[in-house]
């Protein structure tokens, strides 16, 4: 299957509500369309986890970025050029997402792809994707395709072909909280 085929499929999947596995800038993610609730709700249900725990999206570009807050504070820009790996920021004020999403807070975790597979995949489906880690929370993160367990491969609609084969080391995001005053918190290195 070519890479081209892969997103078609995947983009369809995710337009019917559908949740997919797929690689990202980081390590292998479940995924589904950010602006579906029940597609949000099905990601929460496979990981197991409670909804209160807020899910990270991925986007292609600053851009689109910028189309889901009300309004990004420049130190999200200055700390995202800045950033020697992928990078999710939170932000406070999320709009255009599934309610369910965004944390009690009104925040919401974003993240800029620019690993080609993935920033293919935002830019084609033209919205942000949810990118929770392809497995049960309390159990490691899928580094790889050969990681992901059975239960996650058996509860999505569609599994990716792209990097398949991949054997890397591959670790999650950083993760950094921007306030509305300015604050800078630190999640995850």
């Amino acid at each position: 299957m070519t890479r081209e085929e892969d997103i078609k499929k995947a983009i369809q999947c995710m337009r019917k509500g559908g949740v997919i596995l797929y690689p990202t800038d980081t390590v292998w993610g479940i995924g589904c369309d950010a602006t579906n609730k029940e597609a949000v709700a099905k990601v929460y249900s496979i990981k197991q986890r409670d909804d209160s725990k807020a899910l990270i999206c991925l986007v292609d570009s600053e851009a689109r970025l910028q189309r889901y807050f009300r309004n990004v504070p420049n130190v999200a820009w200055d700390l995202l050029e800045a950033a020697m790996k992928p990078t999710t920021v939170i932000l406070d004020d999320a709009v255009n997402v599934a309610e369910n999403l965004v944390a009690e807070d009104g925040s919401l975790a974003m993240r800029i792809t620019s690993e080609p597979f993935s920033k293919e995949l935002c830019y084609r489906f033209q919205k942000p994707i949810v990118s929770t880690s392809a497995n049960v929370s309390g159990e490691p993160a899928a580094s790889n395709y050969e990681d992901i367990s059975d239960v996650i491969l058996n509860a999505v609609d569609y599994v990716c072909w792209s990097r398949r084969q991949e054997h890397k080391p591959h670790t999650p995001s950083s993760i950094v909280k921007l306030g509305r005053n300015g604050e800078v918190v630190v999640i995850r290195k």
